[in-house]
């Protein structure tokens, strides 16, 4: 025990230092225990020069990752550290019988956490032990956790002032709707084939097999956030194309709010750029506020 927990000392030292980011890790991680609250635990680690209201990105990991896992990320680590951000790293679930941790938010299987509640209370821990500042803090996430932000967003759209999934949305059956308007941009790659665009039946051989589960249509998602936002248009209303990036902007909708689709030329993963883009957005939208 006491080599592994050495062994992700090192990890956490040597993350922080890749690659010239100035950063300092907060004391959940190291050889210390995880941030905890009633119902789970985070990670967190903070810009050096991190001052009394910090903003941040609190990001979900995908199915079999961690907190620890996402701060293993390096690029998105120093990215986010260079903006002058915080990134919380919250952990998922074991379900029972497995080895992987995963997130409830699927309507047909089993619920092992209120993860709205969760996912609120780790925000609320870290603003209260880092300064972390609420109202300037982004939820994202990947696969999975991309699917665990956008259900977030639907049942509590003024938990988090934007949202910002990536290779995941929801799954079928898809939502009929959502609690309110939201501020969100989704992140999605051209060829991905674990989470395609289209979705993909996971159980069963077909949509029309019994207990069949399935991923989501990304498009169809979209239909159902235009008409959430209250887009008059179904067509985007604002286009940009750039060699990591196709984006489509939805602006004619509910004041104040914003909806973004961003397709990158790659499969299953976090692109490159991706930290700046979605903080650009963000910013852009606490400017006009």
């Amino acid at each position: 025990m006491r080599l592994f927990l050495r062994r992700i000392t090192a990890s956490f030292a040597l993350l922080v230092g890749i690659s010239g980011a100035s950063g300092a890790l907060a004391a959940c991680g190291l050889d210390e225990e995880a941030c905890t609250t009633e119902n789970g635990s985070y990670h967190i680690v903070l810009p050096e020069d991190a001052g009394e209201s910090v903003p941040a990105i609190l990001f979900v990991h995908g199915f079999g990752s961690s907190g620890e896992g996402v701060l293993r990320n390096s690029g998105l680590v120093n990215a986010v550290l260079g903006r002058g951000y915080a990134l919380i790293a919250p952990n998922g679930l074991v379900r029972p019988g497995r080895e992987q941790r995963s997130w409830s938010f699927h309507p047909q299987l089993a619920q092992q956490r209120d993860e709205v509640a969760f996912l609120t209370a780790v925000r609320d821990d870290a603003a209260r032990r880092y300064g972390i500042d609420g109202n300037r803090t982004i939820l994202a996430g990947f696969s999975i956790g991309g699917s665990m932000t956008s259900y977030l967003a639907c049942a509590q759209p003024d938990a988090f002032p934007a949202y910002a999934p990536v290779g995941g949305g929801f799954w079928r059956p898809h939502p009929e709707g959502c609690a309110g308007p939201v501020n969100l941009l989704h992140t999605h790659g051209w060829t991905d084939g674990t989470v395609p665009l289209e979705g993909r039946v996971l159980r069963g051989s077909s949509l029309d097999d019994p207990g069949a589960l399935a991923q989501g249509d990304i498009f169809h998602t979209m239909l159902l956030w235009r008409e959430v936002n209250g887009c008059q248009n179904l067509k985007a209303d604002e286009f940009a194309m750039s060699e990591r990036f196709w984006q489509r902007w939805w602006t004619n909708c509910t004041e104040g709010k914003a909806l973004q689709l961003a397709l990158f030329p790659s499969g299953h993963r976090m692109p490159n750029g991706w930290t700046d883009m979605t903080v650009d957005w963000f910013e852009s939208l606490q400017a006009t506020e």
